[in-house]
């Protein structure tokens, strides 16, 4: 059941929230084992929440769309009375004395919390495989990644385990496992929603964010996680008025044979149903991983940089490594880097001129298998870790609001996600697009 669904049936009587609630709880406790979607789970709480949501309810008291919605949140956001572990045995003991200000938000537009989710430690990484408890696996293959580093967070709801839940994106870690998973995931503005209340990766990159099963859906969580009351119902841009521009160069260079076929397919579509697609180009992009490297390592340095003198140990070896690394970017290459942010942010503003937003794939490759190191692409191994944030991360340096839904799915049945980037400052307008997208898609 969809959120937006739920809503509908919640007020026709059809559905409670505590029975949706439990229903959440069973399939978390016979699908968890296998996938290890949660590393916490508030079954009493969620359970008392949900009652007092149906209580108001009967009383006349409507909180809005996520009135009674089972929602998981990602463990990197504190929520009080719990411990924050962001995957790592760093952070044992950490208990949240408050809120942040997002999981507040959800409070108050009614959601219920249905526990603390997975991650990649730290959110360093993509695959979701560096955790202290141990890696996420995908829900259709538990041989095969889920995706990070967000990835217990889309597992949870592919399988039902939420309706929706809240993640966080510096790279890709809202889309890349909402795509794998074949979900929607949303990354809006810089900005737009706090970053408190959550453990940093980059200060300077970090967005928070939904991952859903539908594009309405992620309209409603967004607007709640933005704190607002009164929202409009989400409409669809008309589909012959829309203009979408395909940065072709770097973005479809490396790409899986069947990502590709799909993706193709997708797009003559779209075309197909009125849509417009024209060729953009982002001149610099092939610069992208330097300056999105030099401005993650330097940030994550200084705030590990006490709890990694002294509990190394602690940290999974992996994401260690990658902390002592990132010891070593110079101030010059930092500056160089945010210099290379504003040139990038200034290159996708240009090439969103006159169009409604960006479409490309939203990750190369369909999800691979844990414990893989690289792919073969076109005769060539390429690094999994690449891959997975090489069409993700431009978004994040540069601020745009982005968006991954569901393309289809390869033969073997897994996942692809297209991705969607609009202007800054318009998340709404992404959306109201990307519903008309999926409409057109999904027909």
């Amino acid at each position: 059941m969809t959120v937006d669904e739920f809503a509908r049936q919640l007020r026709l009587g059809h559905v409670t929230s505590a029975r949706a609630t439990d229903d959440c709880l069973e399939r978390i406790a016979s699908l968890d084992p296998a996938l290890n979607a949660f590393i916490h789970v508030m079954a009493a709480e969620a359970r008392r929440d949900a009652q007092a949501r149906d209580a108001e309810l009967a009383a006349g008291h409507d909180r809005g769309p996520l009135h009674g919605v089972p929602i998981s949140v990602k463990d990197l956001f504190d929520v009080a009375g719990t411990v924050t572990t962001a995957a790592s045995r760093v952070r044992e003991g950490l208990v949240a004395l408050t809120d942040g200000p997002l999981i507040t938000r959800l409070r108050q537009a009614g959601a219920v919390l249905m526990g603390k989710t997975n991650l990649h430690e730290f959110a360093l990484g993509p695959t979701n495989e560096d955790s202290a408890f141990g890696p996420t696996r995908h829900p259709l293959d538990p041989s095969r990644m889920s995706g990070g580093s967000s990835g217990g967070s889309a597992v949870s709801v592919a399988t039902g385990m939420a309706l929706a839940t809240l993640g966080s994106d510096t790279g890709g870690s809202i889309r890349i496992p909402a795509a794998l998973c074949g979900i929607v995931g949303l990354k809006p503005t810089a900005g737009e929603l706090p970053i408190e209340g959550a453990v940093p990766l980059s200060r300077t990159l970090d967005h928070t964010g939904p991952l859903t099963q539908t594009v309405t859906d992620a309209w409603h969580v967004f607007h709640a996680l933005r704190g607002d009351t009164v929202v409009k119902p989400l409409s669809e841009s008309p589909l012959d008025s829309l203009r979408l521009g395909v940065p072709r160069a770097y973005f479809c260079d490396v790409l899986d044979v069947e990502v590709r076929a799909v993706f193709d397919r997708t797009l003559a579509q779209l075309q197909r149903t009125g849509v417009t697609i024209v060729d953009v180009d982002i001149p610099h992009a092939s610069a992208l991983a330097a300056v999105y490297s030099v401005i993650v390592f330097g940030d994550a340095a200084a705030y590990h940089a006490d709890t990694l003198e002294a509990h190394a140990d602690r940290y999974t070896t992996p994401v260690r490594l990658r902390l002592e690394m990132a010891r070593y970017v110079l101030a010059e290459d930092y500056v160089r880097g945010l210099d290379g942010r504003q040139a990038l942010r200034r290159e996708v503003d240009t090439a969103l001129s006159g169009i409604d937003a960006l479409v490309l794939p939203t990750v190369p490759v369909p999800a691979p298998a844990i414990g893989a190191s690289t792919v073969t692409l076109n005769g060539k191994d390429e690094p999994v870790r690449n891959l997975l944030l090489r069409l993700t991360q431009l978004f994040n340096v540069t601020g745009h609001p982005a968006l991954s839904l569901p393309m289809g799915t390869t033969a073997e049945g897994l996942p692809m996600g297209l991705q969607l980037a609009g202007t800054r400052g318009q998340t709404d307008a992404l959306l109201h697009v990307a519903k008309a997208v999926e409409t057109a898609i999904n027909r």
